[in-house]
């Protein structure tokens, strides 16, 4: 078969989507990321003793800036995902509408600035989400997060689709 013929043959195998990312798309793969490493876990031991400060200094007499300052130590350890995903939305929200194509080479995203080719083996797996599916990198820190929003898809019949192409290529974490 001619490098055309693969062209179309990949064309029909493949999924595409169209969308805006959004601040909630960007949380959720951070959230996801963070689930699998467990970092809940350590923000949350981070964010203890603080809460303790606050709950306990209302009782037992603690100063005003001890207080304060306890309570904004845990709501910054508390909202660091959102932070990140305002952070991250910023840098790419200008890009505009992400035209992104899940195919048996890998994950293909365009903008009106940027192609960007992920060829599957940059990938550890893929986790699902009620309104995502959320691909993450092979690295150890999972730095690469490739967020794909359902609501991306054309018909709604591609996410089975799309779950089929992501099952062939990657195994769910």
């Amino acid at each position: 078969m001619d490098h055309q013929g693969r062209d179309l043959m990949e064309e029909a195998h493949s999924v595409k989507l169209a969308y805006r990312p959004t601040r909630a798309d960007i949380l959720t793969g951070i959230r996801t990321r963070d689930r699998i490493r467990k970092l809940t876990v350590v923000r949350a031991v981070l964010m203890a003793p603080f809460v303790l400060v606050v709950v306990l200094g209302a009782f037992v007499g603690v100063g005003v800036v001890s207080l304060v300052l306890s309570a904004v130590c845990a709501c910054a350890i508390w909202f660091t995902p959102h932070l990140q995903a305002h952070h991250v939305l910023k840098t790419v929200s200008w890009q505009g509408e992400y035209r992104t194509t899940v195919s048996g080479a890998g994950i293909s995203a365009e903008t009106e600035h940027t192609v960007l080719l992920q060829r599957w083996s940059i990938f550890r797996g893929y986790r699902e989400t009620r309104d995502h599916l959320v691909l993450l990198s092979r690295d150890p820190n999972i730095l690469l997060v490739e967020i794909l929003p359902k609501r991306g898809v054309a018909d709604p019949a591609d996410i089975d689709r799309l779950r089929t192409l992501l099952s062939h290529h990657l195994h769910r974490v």
